[in-house]
């Protein structure tokens, strides 16, 4: 008799790595099933989209600029690109399982954190689940959505960069048509936080969180994560973490990950 086709086996069959057998009973399985052979369908549209955005990344070769610098800066771009891949994967992972608490698809977050150490579950959970929350409660402020605004955005720099220990700049998004609103400093777990928030012209607001209490945590791939109506691309370089919090959608909202990610060399 064959084996019940678990949601994971669905996965493996649009990633094509079943053994041929166990394919074909997915495939059998399917087509009795039109819902979820158009869920299917999608997925594996996701995939195809997803290769076509980061393939050409991945490919690049190193720029002559980049060859001839530092083994770090090197090291830089490498990372980078093993980033965009992993951003690929929680763009698309909306049903493969990478969402926090009660995704209705895939492998949950609680699931992948039962495999990791204590110290990485609570940087993963705890990174999304503080930027969201901050991003919740300060976002709709409309007379002081921020500490210091914008146009000090000098006295911002020099201000957070002493409470954090460490330079902090926040990106420019001008060219994603997000312009900066200004910054504050909140408390985390064991230290201080920067939030940076941004808005576009019709006014939607995004807030970059920034934490240096992931140290001990070396998983450095992008991780998505929706708390409510606030979704949060999240992500480990170094001693930061960041997490990126918005009410746009999941593809936007990557978009501006991504952008944010290049735009960080280093310590920011």
């Amino acid at each position: 008799m064959n084996l019940p086709v678990t949601e994971a086996d669905v996965h493996a069959y649009v990633d094509g790595r079943l053994p041929a057998a166990r394919a074909a009973e997915v495939a059998a399985y399917l087509a009795e099933r039109p819902e979820e052979a158009a869920r299917v369908r999608a997925y594996a549209a996701q995939n195809d989209a997803m290769h076509r955005l980061f393939d050409p990344v991945l490919g690049e070769p190193v720029p002559a600029p980049m060859a001839a610098a530092t083994t770090p800066q090197r090291n830089r771009h490498w990372q980078w690109q093993a980033l965009a891949a992993g951003l690929a994967i929680a763009l698309v992972s909306g049903g493969a399982g990478w969402g926090l608490r009660g995704a209705a698809n895939g492998q949950s977050l609680a699931r992948m954190e039962q495999q990791a150490p204590a110290y990485q579950q609570a940087a993963w959970s705890g990174l999304a689940h503080q930027a969201a929350i901050a991003h919740a409660v300060y976002s709709p402020d409309v007379r002081r959505p921020v500490e210091i605004r914008a146009d000090q955005e000098d006295q911002l720099v020099t201000w957070l960069s002493k409470r954090m220990g460490s330079k902090i700049r926040p990106p420019h998004l001008g060219k994603l048509g997000y312009e900066l609103i200004g910054g504050r400093l909140l408390p985390g777990a064991s230290g201080p936080v920067a939030q940076f928030m941004y808005h576009d012209g019709a006014g939607q607001r995004l807030t970059l969180y920034v934490s240096t209490e992931q140290a001990r945590n070396k998983d450095t791939g992008f991780r998505f994560a929706k708390e409510g109506d606030v979704n949060v691309f999240y992500w480990i370089d170094g001693k930061f973490g960041y997490a990126l919090s918005a009410g746009v959608d999941k593809g936007e909202l990557a978009r501006v990950a991504s952008a944010v990610y290049e735009q960080l060399e280093g310590p920011v």
